[in-house]
């Protein structure tokens, strides 16, 4: 009832939802399932029977999902890296196939198979559940933001963090405020240069400013008949980016034939399609049909989209392809910040002779170094990969070449991108602009690319260079590509290789040539570009299809490295403590039977003293371990050189790495310091140090941590080492002007406290330093969205909203976090 009297209850009532299945990846499936083996541990040392620890929801772990780049250049490309990827992650590889031998209701899929997003949409993803003669709609949370992609074919879902998502394995229900729903009309006919990217990435702005932050958004209009699944899928894959819960596309008669062309037989489509009519789940594509009523309407028209780009520090910047170069020229002028460079007028047009391979290059302001067609966004859709590779085939034809020093790479996030970029005949001439297959999974959009050229690093950083990186991703955070790599621009993939070519973004491309063809006649972007009507033709006769059935043949067939695997089959993990993969966490050295009362917070100091917009990569990174870190430290004394450090991604089963490389982001800016720097004060004593180091003077000294922040605090991927991590290095609180929905979960879930500034107020307009010492009180009765006060050694006192949402959240805060209170159940 009170979901129908929406209208009136809405975000005033608690929604429990119980999803059909859990999708996790490497990067978080490895803490869900150590946590998993630990807690089996902790039962037993309890008293009670660790057989009984199993999750109880479905779950499939897809093994495919980061990818290190080793080779770049063919022949040693797909083969080399699948080979080193096998090796270095060996021992997480067997954690992985004991955890699918010992526990119930977990199914892993093996590496060399694709991504986690790309493996739920095209081989996990039912649409309509069939159990026992029952009949209910496919739904699912994952340990990824990006799980939204299967909202494009109709499936409720989307990423949770992966603290949340191990209680929802272990049967809670994911509690939400009942969520408003925001309609989102499409209309309208796009450009023929527009790719879905183009749309998203209007859509995105679109709803960005439309403030749709924590609801759900449902697409309606004559617009949405004119979008395939592939780019439904893409759409709702940037969801994560304008802050909605999931972006939702009914199931209608685009979905039914796409689903047929996937594999589906005829008796299972007419079971679903006449189901899903009579609960009224089916989008009827008749304009004149009763649409849905929202509790907000955006409309927007495609007649209006064209190009665009989008960089080159965040994603929400977006720029016309026409208007590149001088956008560029702009953020050379500007002031330093989100899109200057503050460059000097005088310096502006500077030139830097380099030697690369033989031949001299001349590098300047707006070159590109990298130019990456990467994993989750595009791969799902055939129509943008294949105008990448139709415009690379009429590029060589033409005679264009990519500049050799170019870090070029092509990582799809699932083998069948390659089966049909093969398949479509195009795959050799992206290799010969040297888009070459690396290998399947998240690299150059994490971090993981190959170094670029000494020659080329050193020409950028001594004359200064703003050299560009254009990728084909959904974020672009300063410095995330390379150190040296300063603007980064997301682009469609026809545009990455269009880039590539020319060389730099200073170009316009209605006016001036990518280059000079074999003919020595001066090529122009639109000479090379393909048609809708081209890409149409290619998709349908030789893509769609072919794909499905290469890939439920190959995911039959198995992987013979990993089917050769051995793993133990006991029912406790056996802990190597040499291992610098898999370490036994302390999360569940205490389980509480009953919460306790909330535990004041007595003379902290702060920790750490941020801005705004801190994410979770700058909070727990992804990517390499630097070789000066304190990670870095930990694994030399373990007897391992920089090579084998791995990234913080595939240790995330060693809360020893992690905890370590927790605020270890090479652009975390610490107030504190005054610079881009993982660095903080020691009060007590004064010293400047890693944070972990730091951290664990505090924790050795008995004295308590907190965090002080800006907006938005928690940005970015759903990342349980996030709050894991802090956790560890004794923090108890967060003080911030505002939280990511998502993150400030996984707090609570952790037992961080989140507390919230009153509204108008933060650290400088209430005078703080950062360098008090701050004590707060925790009534013995919390309830939600109730008011603290602080007082601090400097005598002063103020208030903070404490974040808790509901009654589950403060129940979990008060079990010490989710993990304790589901673990206690098998006391």
């Amino acid at each position: 009832m009170n979901i129908l009297d929406w209208k009136t209850k809405q975000n005033n009532v608690e929604v429990p939802f119980c999803p059909a299945r859990v999708v996790l990846q490497d990067f978080t499936g490895i803490p869900a399932m150590v946590d998993f083996a630990a807690m089996r541990e902790a039962v037993r040392n309890a008293g009670g029977d660790p057989v009984k620890v199993n999750p109880a929801c479905p779950t499939d772990l897809t093994v495919d999902h980061s990818l290190q780049i080793d080779f770049s250049k063919w022949p040693e490309t797909v083969l080399k890296n699948q080979e080193m990827e096998f090796g270095r992650n060996r021992e997480r590889l067997q954690f992985f196939k004991w955890s699918s031998k010992v526990f119930k209701n977990i199914s892993v899929i093996p590496p060399e198979t694709g991504m986690a997003h790309q493996v739920n949409l095209e081989y996990l993803s039912r649409v309509v559940f069939e159990v026992k003669d029952f009949l209910y709609p496919d739904s699912v949370v994952g340990t990824d933001s990006h799980t939204t992609m299967v909202n494009g074919l109709g499936i409720l879902g989307w990423g949770v963090g992966g603290i949340e998502t191990e209680a929802v394995m272990l049967g809670m229900p994911v509690t939400l405020t009942l969520p408003e729903v925001v309609g989102c009309e499409l209309t309208g006919t796009a450009s023929p240069l527009a790719t879905s990217i183009d749309i998203v990435l209007s859509i995105t702005k679109q709803l960005k400013q439309a403030d749709v932050a924590g609801k759900f958004v449902e697409f309606f209009g004559s617009g949405v008949s004119q979008l395939s699944v592939a780019d439904r899928t893409t759409i709702a894959n940037m969801c994560p980016e304008y802050g909605a819960i999931l972006s939702f596309f009914p199931v209608d008669n685009v979905t039914l034939k796409h689903l047929k062309h996937t594999g589906f037989d005829k008796t299972k489509l007419e079971v679903m399609e006449a189901y899903l009519k009579a609960v009224k789940l089916f989008r009827n594509d008749e304009s004149s049909s009763r649409e849905p009523e929202y509790s907000q309407v955006v409309q927007i028209s495609l007649s209006s989209i064209i190009p665009y780009v989008s960089g080159p520090k965040r994603s929400q910047d977006r720029v016309a392809v026409n208007n590149m170069k001088s956008d560029f020229q702009a953020c050379l002028n500007e002031k330093s910040g989100v899109k200057g460079f503050q460059v000097a007028v005088e310096k502006q047009n500077d030139i830097v002779p380099v030697q690369h391979e033989g031949n001299e290059y001349k590098l300047s302001h707006g070159c590109i170094v990298i130019a990456a067609v990467i994993s989750c966004t595009n791969n799902c859709n055939p129509s943008v990969m294949l105008a990448a590779g139709l415009l690379a085939k009429k590029a060589v034809e033409a005679g264009l070449v990519v500049k050799p020093y170019i870090r070029t790479s092509l990582s799809p996030g699932s083998g069948m991108v390659t089966h049909y970029l093969s398949s479509s005949g195009v795959l050799p001439y992206l290799r010969k602009l040297g888009f070459e297959v690396v290998g399947y999974g998240c690299s150059t959009c994490v971090g993981n690319t190959a170094p670029l050229p000494e020659a080329i690093r050193n020409a950028i950083k001594q004359g200064e260079i703003i050299a560009c990186g254009v990728l084909s991703g959904t974020k672009n955070f300063e410095g995330r590509l390379c150190d040296c790599v300063r603007a980064n621009y997301l682009a469609s993939p026809p545009l990455v290789v269009a880039y590539a070519i020319a060389g730099t973004v200073r170009i316009d491309f209605e006016t001036e040539p990518l280059g000079t063809g074999s003919n020595g006649k001066s090529i122009y972007l639109r000479d090379i570009w393909p048609t809708r009507r081209e890409l149409h033709t290619v998709e349908e006769e030789r893509v769609i299809s072919s794909m499905f059935k290469e890939l439920k043949e190959k995911m039959e067939k198995g992987n013979k490295r990993w089917n050769l695997l051995e793993a133990p089959e006991s029912t406790l993990f056996p802990w190597d403590l040499k291992s610098t993969y898999i370490r036994c966490p302390s999360f569940f050295d205490k389980l509480a039977k009953e919460p306790v009362s909330p535990q004041p917070i007595e003379n902290a100091h702060v920790l750490l003293y941020l801005g705004d917009s801190v994410t979770t990569d700058h909070i727990s990174p992804a990517g390499s371990i630097a070789r000066s870190s304190a990670a870095a430290k930990y694994l030399t004394n373990k007897g391992l050189t920089p090579r084998e450090f791995n990234s913080y991604g595939a240790r995330r089963g060693n809360d020893a790495v992690m905890t370590r490389g927790t605020f270890a982001n090479i652009k975390l800016l610490n107030k504190f310091i005054g610079k881009p720097a993982p660095k903080t004060i020691h009060f007590p004593s004064g010293q400047t140090l890693d944070v972990f180091e730091a951290a664990e003077l505090y924790q050795k000294e008995g004295i308590p941590v907190i965090i002080l922040a800006g907006k938005k605090y928690g940005l970015g991927s759903s990342r349980d080492w996030a709050a894991k991590g802090p956790f560890l290095l004794g923090v108890k609180a967060v003080l911030a002007e505002s939280y990511e929905k998502v993150h400030k979960s996984q707090l609570i879930g952790i037992g961080i406290a989140p507390l919230q500034f009153l509204p108008g107020e933060n650290p400088s307009t209430l005078g703080l330093t950062g360098r008090e010492q701050f004590s707060i009180l925790f009534p013995p009765e919390l309830s939600p969205g109730m008011t603290l006060d602080i007082k601090t050694s400097t005598g002063k006192v103020f208030s903070v909203i404490a974040l808790f949402e509901n009654d589950m959240e403060i129940t979990l805060y008060k079990y010490g976090g989710s993990l304790n209170f589901v673990a206690r159940r098998f006391l």
